[in-house]
Order: structure tokens, then sequence, then C-alpha cells
């Protein structure tokens, strides 16, 4: 069963509040609409991540795992001096395998906002629960605390090719993104191709990046969507300002996906079997 590893569930903002300090007013994008979406090309289980906007709020995430049941896993966002044994049980069982640290929006992470001190604060509750640690950065900053993630105890797993960028896979930080990826317990999340170079609406995967990640790491490379395609940070107009979504078609977005790959085979190793090992399905 296809799996895609990387998508949003905003609920109602009066029932699910948003942080104060966002930069707009996200809208409501249920699970229900992600689901008639993602069948038409054979994707039924799904992997949320808790957006930058909810904070370590996780509740809108919980909520649309507990529906999902065995289809669903989750990425929770936490502050580690903060949250409970008892609350990280409780995620554990509603199906909660990693952890996020956000240094891409203008969100503070609630972990700090250096990727090594939050990394290690972070790394520490996910090695004691058995759970991988998620980052969004730009490369620049990935490469800057290289070694902090080639000694982590846990898996890694680096979101949207790593924001490269302008980056090429032959420049100086290409390079050094490829060889971070080529570590054994360091993953890739191959996800929203318009967050890069090519532009803010590219459904279309950078085909030298994506054979460059196949090659280093053809057994830790997943996909995901990215749904529901939050919007650009320069159409983000403040907190109370609501702002459409990327008007995006999600079967496009897949059937792009699947061209750019080097072998039909690879489609099912990167949607299925690795998503399976990583996630735990």
């Amino acid at each position: 069963m296809r799996c895609d590893c990387h998508v949003h569930i905003v609920g109602p903002a009066e029932r699910y509040p948003q942080v104060p300090e966002r930069h707009y007013l996200a809208g409501v994008a249920e699970l229900a609409t992600l689901r008639r979406e993602a069948a038409a090309r054979g994707i039924i289980r799904f992997v949320i991540v808790q957006p930058s906007f909810y904070g370590a709020d996780n509740s809108a995430m919980l909520d649309a795992l507990d529906v999902l049941g065995a289809d669903g896993r989750g990425v929770a966002v936490i502050d580690p001096a903060a949250t409970s044994a008892d609350a990280l049980s409780q995620y554990h069982r509603r199906r909660v395998r990693g952890l996020r640290i956000n240094l891409y929006t203008a969100i503070r992470s609630p972990a700090g906002d250096r990727l090594d001190a939050a990394f290690a604060a972070t790394a520490a509750v996910a090695r004691r629960m058995n759970w991988h640690v998620q980052v969004i950065s730009p490369v620049a900053t990935l490469l800057e605390n290289a070694k902090v993630l080639a000694q982590a105890p846990v898996p890694v797993v680096i979101d949207h090719y790593g924001l490269y960028g302008h980056a090429h896979p032959d420049s100086g930080e290409g390079r050094r993104l490829l060889e971070m990826l080529r570590l054994p317990h360091i993953w890739v999340k191959l996800s929203a191709p318009y967050r890069l170079a090519d532009g803010p609406m590219s459904t279309r995967p950078d085909r030298g990046w994506l054979a460059a990640m196949l090659a280093a790491a053809p057994e830790r490379c997943v996909w995901g969507s990215d749904w529901p395609h939050t919007p650009a940070p320069e159409d983000q107009r403040g907190a109370d300002v609501a702002v459409p979504y990327r008007q995006l078609s999600y079967n496009a977005l897949v059937d792009n996906f699947l061209a750019a790959l080097p072998s039909p085979d690879f489609a099912e190793r990167i949607m299925i079997a690795n998503a399976e090992r990583l996630y735990g399905f």
C-alpha cells in the first residue's frame, strides 16, 4: 500500500487554535479531502506532520491519527523540556513515530532556534521512545551542523530534498549534502518540489537531484506530497489574514514524481517498502 509520508491536517481555528506569532491564518484542510484526492493514485497510508502554526499543540494531528488508525503515523513537535513521559506514551499509542525540528519557517521551534541544541534535546527524547527526528532546514544550516547529524543516536529524516535551493548536485554544497545522505541513519523526503529552485508552483522534481539522492540512499528515500501546500512566504500577510493554499494538483505531483524515477521499481521501494521500514507500518 502506497504511503504519502508528508501531509498536514488543519482543523477549524476555533477548535484548534494557531499560534499568535503565525504569519497567516491557515484554512481548514480535512483528512477526508486528502483521502479522496490520494485514492486515485492508490495512496491510502499517510504520515501527518505537525505544521509550525500549531506550535507544540499536536491535537489536530492526533485526532486525525485516531481516524486513520493503522493507516496513519505522526511526526509531532514538542518542547523537550516540558513534555511529560505520560504525554509521550500517549503520543506513541496514537501512532506518533517521530519528532520534528523546524528551522525553516519564521515561527520559532519550541525546542530552540539553534539546530545543535534543539537536536540534542529532541534526539534524547526520540531515543527513549524509539522514534526518529525530522529536520526541516535550509541546506546551509544542515551542512553547518553536519557533524551533529552524523553522530545522531537516532534515525534522522531530512525534509524536502534538503531544501537545496539553487545548489546543484555537483556543487560544493551539493556534494556535502549527498555525502550526508550516504550515512546509514540519514533519510530524505522527496517532497515539495515547489519549495526549491524551479518556482513556487512546480510539481516536477529536479531529475538531477532526484537521481543523485536515489543513488546515495536508495533504501532511505521516501515520498511526500506536502499537502495541502501551504502558501509561499511572500503571500503570507499577517496572523489574521486567510491565505489560500497553493492550487496544485495532487495527482500531478504523484504522476510527475513517478515519471522522473529511473525505473518503475523505485516507485514500490520509495512509496511502500521504505515507508514501511521507517514508520513501522
